[in-house]
């Protein structure tokens, strides 16, 4: 008993000891193969490979390859198919007779593993990956193909062929392999756009390629839309917004779809900020008829479209405004229900922001207000915006009163709490500090965080600037605000001078400087704008108006100016200096987006 222990004894010994020596061997091996020194490595791995085989079958056959050793290497491979049912083994016996220079046998090898493909899914994929990381993408796509035409139809390879087509410079079979996705049952054309987009990316050749590869299948197939949504999407893409919408017009009137697809553009266009081309879509509708059921809508989506058009030309003309006039008063006149909702306020701002009529602005908002059919939360913001307009006309008790019945009917509402907070700052606006400062109190838990934040904003502001027994500069600033807020900006800009030359050390210098920013921003002087909030920055910027002066720095940048890098580097500078922030979550989401992320 005792010799049988120590014989097993023994060989466990021996066997650890194998284990240890081959173990160094091992890393000696490696060390070598690292180095090059290719010779070397392959001793050991020889070594090595005898007692076992499947435990450095690949470095040891990349050392034969490298050594030049392929009559070895062939029978190393050779071992291997012995050894494990492994149909992979076909590329690394192609891989060494291609080394060898024998082509041809190389080439069969590779082909008897195509035409292993048996519409096993898994197994597609798996040798598909297994040629594409041995660099041999024609045979990935060979084997794509094989099991697509033998086995599972045309469609459940496409994305992956036209992703081995576009690595192989073929963008025309990369383009017909996606097209030909418009046979599946249920298929996402937005997927379609995704893998597109990805291929073409800006590239305006291969934007043209992809699109006259889409005219032809559209000719081929005038019944289906499918290929008609990626041409239009293809001139979007190319922004020929133009071609796009003639192409939307062609397909609508084919289709006999009486303008349902030109409103879905129109939308896309609005969406995409293309308020030009989302009018004229609008307008073919309407130039369809009274009779067909989109009529009114596209007529009521034309207005808004064209309002944003001209808010968003900086360049306007008084010819620009009387034409949208036109088209709300044409509107209203013939649709007068339109009074009681959007169209209403819409056109009161247009009058009294643009069209220099606040007078007209009031009496269309009373007229919406007195709409027998209006809604209550709608008639509640016209009052807002008429108690707005009554203050740019100096009618401030009015203004109050409105403000103060919109507070009463809705008492616990958002829309109440905004009404009294407005009711607060014009009082803030007249010097009745005290007064404002109570009604502020109440709003500072407010269920809108904006007026919260707005009134804890305010309330701070009051009371930093109420303990000096001097209170004209504070007095002159907040009737500056009501200038500005009343378009009167020259006298609102000398009033601030006002203060900076009578009490050039006051706290209120950083609150001076972003009002001149906002009066910039305002009048669309961005680098004005940018200098004011530069200046809070540097001499503010651990007072309250940091993180602000901060966050509009980067939407300057991101929606005005168009220096997306730019304005990276502030919401950056947003989320890292003032991680509490309110603006926190938005630059947070932006930054997100400017980057082509997915916003978590």
């Amino acid at each position: 008993m005792v010799n049988i222990v120590r014989l097993w004894s023994g060989c466990a010994l021996v066997l650890l000891t194998s284990h240890a020596f081959a173990q160094s061997d091992l890393v000696k091996a490696r060390q070598f193969a690292e180095d090059k020194e290719y010779t070397k490595a392959k001793e050991l791995y020889s070594k090595i490979y005898t007692t076992a085989p499947d435990s450095v079958y690949s470095e040891y056959l990349k050392t034969l390859v490298q050594t030049k050793d392929y009559k070895q290497a062939e029978q190393v491979v050779a071992k291997q198919r012995t050894l494990r049912l492994n149909q992979l083994l076909y590329i690394d016996l192609g891989n060494v007779y291609e080394r060898e220079g024998a082509i041809d046998k190389a080439r069969a090898q590779y082909d008897s593993l195509v035409l292993s493909i048996n519409g096993d899914d898994m197994y597609t994929q798996k040798v598909a990956k297994a040629f594409t990381d041995a660099g041999l993408e024609e045979y990935a796509i060979a084997t794509y193909e094989r099991a697509a035409t033998n086995f599972t139809g045309p469609y459940l390879y496409a994305a992956q062929l036209a992703n081995m087509y576009a690595k192989c410079n073929d963008l025309g079979k990369a383009i017909d392999a996606l097209l030909a996705l418009n046979q599946v049952p249920g298929m996402n054309t937005e997927y379609i756009k995704s893998i597109l987009l990805e291929l073409l990316g800006s590239d305006a050749d291969k934007l043209q390629q992809a699109q006259k590869a889409i005219i032809k299948k559209i000719n081929e197939h005038p019944e289906n839309n499918y290929f008609a949504d990626l041409l239009t999407w293809i001139y979007t893409q190319k922004d020929d917004w133009d071609g796009a919408l003639l192409q939307m017009e062609a397909v609508d009137e084919r289709n006999k779809e009486a303008g349902k697809r030109l409103m879905d553009f129109a939308r896309v266009a609005v969406a995409a900020k293309q308020y030009g081309i989302a009018v004229k879509a609008y307008e073919d509708i309407v130039a369809k008829g009274k009779d067909l059921p989109y009529y009114i809508m596209a007529k009521s989506e034309e207005l808004t479209a064209a309002l944003n058009q001209l808010e968003a030309n900086p360049n306007y003309t008084t010819a620009d405004v009387v034409h949208v006039e036109a088209l709300y008063d044409s509107f209203l006149v013939a649709y007068p229900k339109y009074y009681g909702m959007q169209a209403a306020s819409d056109d009161a701002m247009l009058l009294a922001q643009y069209g220099n009529n606040v007078e007209g602005a009031i009496a269309i908002l009373k007229k919406g207000i007195g709409e027998p059919d209006v809604r209550r939360t709608m008639a509640g913001s016209l009052r807002l915006q008429l108690g707005d307009y009554y203050v740019l006309t100096g009618q401030v008790w009015e203004a109050s009163l409105v403000y103060s019945q919109v507070d009463k009917e809705f008492k616990q509402d958002p829309m109440g709490e905004d009404a009294r907070f407005r009711n607060a700052k014009l009082a803030y606006y007249q010097g009745d500090f005290n007064w404002a400062q109570q009604q502020l109190g109440w709003l500072k838990s407010a269920t809108s965080e904006l007026i919260a934040n707005d009134a804890i904003y305010l309330s701070v502001l009051i009371t930093e600037n109420v303990e000096d027994s001097n209170m004209v500069p504070l007095q002159r600033f907040a009737y500056a605000g009501l200038l500005m807020f009343q378009n009167k900006d020259k006298e609102a800009e000398a009033l601030l001078d006002s203060i900076n030359k009578a009490f050039p050390k006051h706290p209120l210098n950083d609150d001076i400087l972003m009002a001149r920013a906002d009066m910039a921003v305002k009048h669309k002087d961005y680098d004005k704008a940018l200098v004011y909030l530069a200046a809070i920055l540097k001499d503010y910027g651990q007072d309250v108006l940091g993180d602000d002066a901060v966050f509009k720095m980067g939407d300057i940048y991101d929606n005005d100016l168009h220096k997306k890098e730019e304005a990276k580097k502030y919401y950056e500078q947003l989320l890292i200096d003032y991680p509490g922030s309110t603006y926190a979550q938005i630059a947070r989401q932006r930054l997100n987006e400017l980057n082509g992320r997915n916003i978590p």
